[in-house]
């Protein structure tokens, strides 16, 4: 495996940390503005509607600008936009620099996945995608915690500083160890055909929502460990930890499973199974020692659901796969987006142990359309 790929992975470590960030130092952003945390919890769903809007435009780009100046322009974006944040004086700023953020993150992680699969090669493509969007589940793992570590010692403000560094670093690397790699070829679009099989486009559905009902609580995961669960202060960073390792292996898990039990019965166990997890949320929360194994088996299922709709998504439709793959990615961001803004407006009017109940309405839709998925599938095969 070329070594250069590992610091494309660190572009969507850096970015993918940017994401979910927020979930973290909600709390302390939200005191820092004198805002509540509801409003604080929208600046996560601005991120993923942006980036779900940017990516395909990015992928756009990308025909157009050499792969690796695009990449270092992203970067820099991001750089800008972490210092923006950092200064902001009024929550309308940060806001704004989340656009950037966001903007910036879509571009590097498209361009970072194409070259990576020029550099590793037809052989090797896979794995190498992989390792890509290892950044982006390692960020859970190790960068929300960190950056919740930071906010503690150094303040909020501090978190969007070293993430500014830390691309400066990227770019820095990128620029010295990567070819010029020319630009994307244009390709005829399977958008339209995608979007008019009702199979796919149900599907994509069950992505939207499963991670719609997982954000609905995992945006405001921090206050509920410490108002519901009673986890103090201190120890939140360490369950983000765990709960970042269980979402890691569920990222295999969902591979895995879609590949020993075919992608059809994976679609519609997969969200079941997620839903009935999330529904023992409330009762666990009463037991700490319970809710870590409730929280582990939440985050594991959660991560599963992207390679096995994914997979769905080129079995039952492979002339369109590569198109059903990039919708995929804004669905995912579209169903953040979604989630994180439910539970914002949820917490308006009720209290935050509601919020695993409101997340089990969306997960109970998935389950839906993925019956409806595999249903309609049957019948065109």
């Amino acid at each position: 495996m070329d070594f250069r790929i590992f610091f494309l992975a660190l572009a969507t470590f850096a970015t993918g940390t940017a994401e979910n960030i927020v979930i973290g130092i909600l709390p302390d952003v939200a005191s820092g503005l004198d805002i509540s945390i509801s409003l604080a919890g929208q600046l996560t769903a601005v991120f993923s509607i942006t980036f779900a809007l940017t990516a395909p435009l990015a992928l756009f780009m990308a025909t157009r600008l050499e792969r690796k100046t695009m990449l270092g322009l992203a970067l820099l974006v991001f750089f800008a936009s972490n210092l923006l944040a950092a200064a902001s004086s009024s929550y309308a700023v940060l806001f704004i620099a989340r656009i950037g953020m966001a903007a910036a993150s879509a571009a590097a992680c498209l361009v970072a996945t194409m070259l990576a699969t020029e550099l590793a090669g037809p052989a090797m493509r896979g794995r190498a995608i992989g390792i890509i969007f290892m950044g982006i589940s390692g960020s859970m793992v190790l960068g929300v915690p960190a950056g919740m570590l930071i906010g503690g010692h150094f303040g909020w403000r501090a978190v969007f500083v070293a993430l500014a560094l830390l691309a400066v670093a990227v770019f820095l690397i990128c620029l010295r160890t990567l070819p010029t790699a020319g630009r994307g070829q244009p390709v005829a679009s399977g958008y339209r055909q995608h979007l008019r099989s009702l199979p796919l486009v149900a599907a994509q559905s069950v992505s939207i929502l499963m991670i719609g009902g997982h954000f609905t609580l995992f945006a405001y995961l921090a206050p509920y460990l410490t108002e519901v669960v009673g986890i103090t202060t201190g120890t939140v960073a360490l369950f983000f930890v765990v709960f970042g390792i269980a979402g890691v292996c569920g990222g295999y898990g969902g591979g895995w499973l879609a590949d020993i039990t075919g992608p059809r019965f994976a679609i519609v166990a997969t969200p079941l199974a997620y839903l009935v997890t999330l529904l023992a949320i409330p009762f666990a929360a009463k037991v700490p020692g319970l809710f870590i194994i409730a929280m582990m088996a939440w985050a594991m299922i959660s991560w599963m659901i992207s390679p096995v709709v994914q997979s769905f998504l080129i079995t039952m439709g492979p002339q369109t796969a590569e198109a059903g793959v990039g919708l995929n990615l804004s669905a995912m961001h579209v169903g953040v987006g979604l989630g994180t803004a439910l539970g914002g407006s949820a917490l308006a009017w009720l209290p935050l142990q509601s919020l695993p109940w409101l997340g089990g309405l969306l997960a109970a839709a998935a389950v839906t359309a993925a019956f409806v998925a595999v249903h309609r599938s049957a019948q065109t095969m």
